[in-house]
């Protein structure tokens, strides 16, 4: 009888949690910040919904969790892949719920993200934000976890056969930022998003009729239809680096050669980490 009635108390507070969140949503009292970060949304629907994925589906094991800095702004460097960018979510989940101070990841996302009316104000409510110097900078000043994946839309769309490849860093916009600002730099690695859609064509004249970077084709899509967007279950390890102090840069932040030169650094470190987790993950469906 006790185990019923716990089981009633627990499914009231749901109910009642859900009833006091939906009058709030109503009636606007809610807040956001000036990004247009949603915390509470984030929290009580965004997060739960991907929680299943996260531990049921992928799997997903993290280390070095304690190399996040939760009381200070620091910039959370990533490998890109997938061909759907499940990645930041799954990157961005696993900050919030490993790390015991649960703080929130604030993604930085290409201009496409934002020209998309929906995925725009979605990503606008999970904290997400243009991919730009001045938003980075302005976020690592208020003490935020910035993540930021300089491979870009080159590291997602890319065909299977270059998995775990990295791709070009760009012109090094986040490390100019960190520099800026002083933050560490976090270099994290991300093994399993690469077999979720393995990409064995891109159809690019359909890209550009759709005006998107790529138009995948996987071993089940567009084959089977809609179920051919569920993704793989693939395992996933995500690995958070020991932090590269930017402080004896700072006045150099400036400088293009010590600006390619840390991006290099940064992207020579997340791929030897890459490739030591693959060593641990021989099976990626095991």
């Amino acid at each position: 009888m006790g185990e019923v009635a716990d089981v009633d108390d627990t499914w009231d507070r749901r109910v009642a949690g859900g009833l006091a969140l939906l009058r709030r949503r109503l009636t606007g009292q809610y807040e956001v910040d000036e990004f247009g970060f949603d915390r509470e949304l984030t929290d009580a629907l965004l997060f739960p919904a991907l929680r299943p994925l996260y531990h049921k589906w992928f799997r997903v094991e993290v280390s070095g969790v304690d190399n996040l800095t939760a009381a200070g702004g620091a910039l959370v460097v990533a490998n890109h892949s997938g061909t759907v960018p499940i990645d930041g979510l799954m990157l961005a989940l696993a900050v919030h719920d490993e790390h015991p101070a649960h703080p929130h990841l604030r993604l930085l996302g290409a201009d496409l993200v934002f020209r998309m009316p929906i995925l725009s104000e979605l990503a606008r409510k999970a904290g997400g934000t243009l991919a730009c110097n001045p938003d980075a900078e302005r976020l690592l000043r208020n003490g935020e976890l910035v993540g930021v994946f300089p491979e870009g839309f080159k590291g997602v769309g890319k065909r299977y056969p270059q998995r775990y490849q990295l791709q070009r860093f760009g012109r090094g916009g986040f490390v100019s930022a960190a520099l800026h600002t002083g933050a560490p730099i976090i270099p994290t690695a991300i093994v399993g998003a690469e077999e979720i859609y393995p990409m064995i064509a891109d159809l690019k004249p359909l890209a550009r009729l759709l005006g998107t970077p790529y138009f995948p084709v996987t071993p089940t899509f567009p084959w089977f239809g809609p179920l051919g967007m569920v993704p793989l279950p693939s395992k996933w390890l995500i690995e958070f680096g020991e932090p590269i102090d930017t402080a004896q840069w700072v006045d150099q932040a400036d400088d293009p050669a010590v600006v390619f030169n840390l991006a290099d650094q940064v992207r020579e470190t997340i791929q030897l980490a890459l490739r030591r987790l693959l060593e641990r993950r021989p099976d990626p469906f095991a």
